[in-house]
């Protein structure tokens, strides 16, 4: 084999190149089936999966269940306020899969919001009816579910009307 000039391409880049080549329609990487054609990629856009359960909401303000559960989202939390306040206050309502306080990376206090997790559908219903509107350290609380049907429902539209056309 002889040696390459520096900037010379070899033999087997030079056959990677037509694959690569866009003009062709040709296309390569992860998830990539030559065996569908382009229609049928295209149609395959879209297809999720669904989490599938009798506590799914029904109308457009109906909570809609998370992947492991039933989120809220608890507004007005206090800057100062610790997790440990936060979750001594929600724990009254059922067992806490997952609380998450966000923090300003560059101050360290709390951003104003948090996210809790139940298991089970009427425990988040008990907090949200018990604590929205009380006070957590001198700031009143506003408490919702964090994922709705008709959140759902816009964010879909967004991506709908932002897609190309063809």
């Amino acid at each position: 084999m002889a040696p390459r000039e520096e900037g010379q391409i070899s033999d087997d880049a030079r056959d990677g190149e037509d694959d690569m080549d866009v003009g062709k329609g040709r296309r390569k990487g992860r998830g990539y089936d030559r065996s569908r054609s382009t229609h049928e990629r295209d149609d395959a856009k879209g297809e999720y999966e669904t989490v599938d359960g009798d506590d799914a909401g029904g109308s457009a303000n109906d909570p809609v269940r998370s992947v492991e559960g039933w989120i809220i989202v608890v507004d007005g939390v206090h800057e100062e306020a610790q997790e440990d306040d936060v979750h001594d206050a929600f724990a009254d309502f059922g067992d806490i899969k997952n609380l998450h306080l966000n923090l300003d990376r560059r101050t360290g206090f709390v951003k104003g919001y948090a996210f809790i997790e139940y298991a089970e559908k009427k425990e988040a219903q008990a907090a949200i009816d018990a604590m929205n509107g009380v006070e957590l350290l001198d700031a009143p609380l506003s408490v919702a579910w964090a994922f709705t049907a008709a959140r759902l429902d816009v964010a879909s539209a967004r991506l709908i009307s932002t897609s190309p056309t063809a």
